[in-house]
Parts: structure tokens; sequence; C-alpha cells
């Protein structure tokens, strides 16, 4: 666990503050700062960006974000618990990170970073996949972020990346791969982590599209994938039928067949289908 900074090691700094991780706000801490520093350099050169992490505990991720050069992190902590560390490392490193209190899934970022902005977080398990939901479908494309790299439990980054016939692919790996290039850049196991999950972890990438890779529109899209991922054991005219009277023409016209199951489906056929469905 060599040093990044003059700060003391973390195991150190979890006992000074009394941060014993708490199953209810899905923390598992990383102590090692090797590791942390790699996961930062995952996200690329941060010399001349803002970063955005969720859910920073006591920093660990932090620290290697701002000793590999982020121009300025924002992190967003619940637990006030962490507050106090998360300020030495304010002060050790001065102007370059601001920290707010509360919850992520209620927190406007914008008004406090400065574009170009990335993403780079341990994400909470239990707000992690919403998280990405959300990141992966605003109003408008391209979003406020250049990258997004996140540490999942590993079975949801397989679903993340996973392609058309295997067991994981569905919703997740749609939504990345329509407005993404996403790929697994690091494994970690249970004892990489305080305490250490049930689960092994995995760190993803994914870097914005300048424009999805084929023309849909969004909602329809999220609303026909969900539909067809829903009852993924039904073929798909029994699966989409509520969605149009004539849904086997239009599977047909999308060149699907009407028998397919969505498992079986590419994005490219989705998105056929979803402009058939608008026509």
């Amino acid at each position: 666990m060599s040093a990044v900074d003059a700060l003391p090691p973390l195991r150190e700094v979890i006992a000074a503050h009394e941060l014993a991780a708490r199953k209810s706000l899905g923390q598992n801490f990383l102590l090692d700062l090797n590791l942390t520093a790699k996961i930062a350099r995952q996200a690329g050169d941060l010399s001349e960006c803002d970063v955005l992490e969720i859910g920073p505990g006591p920093g660990g991720l932090t620290r290697g974000l701002l000793s590999e050069g982020a121009r300025h992190v924002l992190a967003i902590e619940k637990d006030r618990r962490c507050l106090p560390a998360l300020g030495e490392i304010a002060d050790a490193y001065p102007g370059r990170l601001t920290v707010l209190e509360g919850d992520a899934l209620r927190i406007d970022p914008l008004e406090y970073l400065t574009p170009p902005i990335r993403v780079a977080a341990n994400l909470p398990y239990n707000i992690g996949t919403e998280l990405l939901v959300r990141w992966l479908t605003p109003p408008e494309w391209p979003p406020f972020w250049q990258s997004l790299t996140l540490m999942f439990q590993r079975e949801v980054a397989e679903r993340i990346v996973a392609k058309p016939g295997s067991k994981a692919y569905g919703r997740l790996a749609l939504l990345a791969s329509w407005r993404c290039d996403a790929q697994i850049v690091m494994h970690l196991p249970p004892g990489a982590f305080t305490p250490p999950p049930k689960v092994s972890s995995a760190v993803v990438h994914l870097r914005a599209l300048p424009e999805p890779r084929y023309p849909a529109n969004a909602k329809r899209l999220e609303a026909v994938v969900a539909r067809a991922f829903n009852q993924r054991r039904k073929m798909l005219r029994a699966a989409l039928k509520g969605l149009a009277l004539d849904i086997e023409d239009r599977l047909i016209a999308a060149g699907i067949s009407p028998t397919d199951r969505a498992e079986t489906v590419t994005l490219e056929q989705f998105c056929a289908l979803t402009r058939m469905l608008e026509a």
C-alpha cells in the first residue's frame, strides 16, 4: 500500500475516524492506494478535467484521482462520518477538492463542475445501476460527461458489456452500446475490500459517442427494450404484442423474426424496430 501522497494510510484514517463500513449504505472500502491510483488512471488524462465522484467514503479513490492529476474533484458523500477524513484530503490538495454531503440521486452536480467532465467512482452497490441508467439516458446527447469509469459487482459489469446471445445480454448492454464504447478494464477480488463483499468486482470504462450508433427515439427504444426483456423467454411477437396490432409485420420489416427472443436481437435491429413502430 505505497503512499500516493503525504496523508496517512487509509487503515489509519478509518481507525482514527471510526469509519466502519455500513451495509445499509452499500459501503465496501478499497484501502490499497496502489489500486485506487490504478483505477484513476483508467479514466485517462485528468489534468484538464473536472471529475465527479460518488460515494468516496474515506477517500481512497479521491486521493488516487488527485494524485494522478485531476484538475478538480467533486465528491458527493451521504455518510457524514466520512466528511472529516475528506476534509483532510481537501486541505492536502488546496482548491482541487469540493465535498458535498447528500444523496447523489437528488443532487445536481453540474453547478459545481466545469467541462470537460468525467465520472469516476467506486459506486455504492445499492444505487450503482440506477445512477448508470440515468447517465446513459439524459434528455439530450452528448451528455455532460466525456467518460464513466465505474466499479460494479462483476455480474453487473458483465451485463453492461454483454453481447447478443449471452445470458447477461439485456437492457443495460443495449443502453450502453447504443451511445457508448464500453469495456471492462479491471477485475478486483473480494479480498481487495474492507469488509470483503460476497462477490467479485470489476471496473467498467464507458466513453460517450458523439451521437448514437443508430437513429431511434430514445424513450421509445427504452420502452421497446424494457418490454422485450421483461418477458425474455417469450417470442417477440408475444412479448411485444401490445405495442402494435401488426407487430409481426413490423418485426419482419425490421429484419427480426417474430419467433426470435430478445436475447438474440442486435442493437441495430432494436433501433430499426423502434423506427418501424414510430412510422
